[in-house]
């Protein structure tokens, strides 16, 4: 169920600052992210400004705080992959299991057929019962599993593939 006002829209320089402070504490504190150096203000405006094109990213918010955000990339740099994306949806650690993260992946997959794309997918670390569940419900399956490709915190991580059609 959508949280009640809700906005959701194209993500916007000036929203740098509220993603960074979301991000970043993906990046110090899980392993929702294989990033391990937390983004500088410039690093994420340069992400926005990569994201204002064929591959967008969307904010949410409520009362005008953003509370998550999501996005399109490119799912390989090789031609014959451009009609593929890979998502990535991320909810502020005080608004999980309320919609957000629902609203923003329907958000994701609508702007995909949109453009055209053929194929979505989506990258999640082994054991993100959360965000995998939120793939199913958003119509993705599993078609594969990558296993210890990623360490942090002293770990090895596996990683989860989940692939909608469009």
């Amino acid at each position: 169920m959508r949280p009640e006002g809700l906005h959701l829209r194209l993500v916007e320089r000036r929203d740098a600052e509220a993603i960074r402070a979301i991000y970043n504490l993906e990046v110090e504190h899980t392993t929702h992210t294989f990033d391990m150096v937390p983004r500088t203000l410039d690093e994420q405006v340069r992400w926005i400004d990569a994201h204002s094109g064929g591959h967008p990213a969307v904010v949410a918010e409520l009362d005008g705080v953003v509370v998550g955000f999501g996005s399109l990339t490119a799912y390989r740099p090789r031609p014959a992959y451009s009609t593929s994306v890979e998502n990535s949806v991320y909810v502020h650690q005080d608004r999980r299991s309320g919609g957000v993260g629902r609203a923003l992946l329907e958000e994701l997959v609508r702007s995909g057929q949109s453009y055209g794309f053929h194929a979505m997918l989506a990258r999640i670390v082994g054991g993100h019962t959360a965000s995998i569940r939120l793939h199913e419900a958003c119509g993705f399956e599993v078609v594969g599993r990558e296993r210890e490709v990623g360490r942090k915190f002293n770990r090895w991580l596996d990683v989860v593939v989940m692939q909608r059609m469009l």
